[in-house]
């Protein structure tokens, strides 16, 4: 129902711009269109990964994997794959949604996307270029860390 309510805001927000100024209105919705074109690559390839791991791995592999069962050991396998992938957070919250209606557990989740946006492996090689190899391994040592202090959050929350 809230999903509605957000669309129908939307639209007449739309409706009042473009009573506004039409020209503006316009202009911001080709920016919008080109935005999506450019997000719509990497989104259909998550979607299609997630979708391929959701055919082949089912729900009872999902859950002894990472669901709440798996407890910390996966907790930080669910960490260890957030720190190596590289998703943005448009597709990574999406993708944690598939993944616990799936099966996966709060804590897994919540350390899965906290190193997805926190640790960078595969951008490593550039930040060390701009911060130096000691600071670099500092930040994403205690970026993943910290992530298993958000798991341990989330499980007093929602657990």
């Amino acid at each position: 129902m809230e999903t509605y309510i957000f669309y129908g805001i939307a639209i007449i927000a739309l409706l009042v711009s473009f009573q506004k100024n039409r020209a503006k209105t316009r202009s911001a919705l080709k920016k919008a269109w080109k935005s999506f074109e450019n997000i719509l690559p990497q989104l259909l390839t998550m979607v299609l990964l997630i979708g391929t791991l959701l055919v082949f791995a089912d729900t009872a592999l999902i859950s002894k994997i990472v669901g709440k069962d798996s407890g910390w050991l996966g907790v930080l396998l669910a960490a260890l794959i957030g720190s190596v992938t590289m998703i943005p957070p448009f597709v990574a919250f999406p993708t944690a949604a598939m993944l616990l209606r799936a099966g996966a557990g709060y804590m897994q989740i919540g350390a899965f996307v906290s190193t997805l946006m926190m640790v960078g492996v595969v951008t490593m090689p550039v930040e060390i270029q701009y911060f130096g190899k000691k600071l670099t391994f500092l930040r994403n040592l205690l970026a993943f860390v910290f992530s298993f202090a958000v798991a341990w959050v989330i499980q007093g929350v929602v657990g």
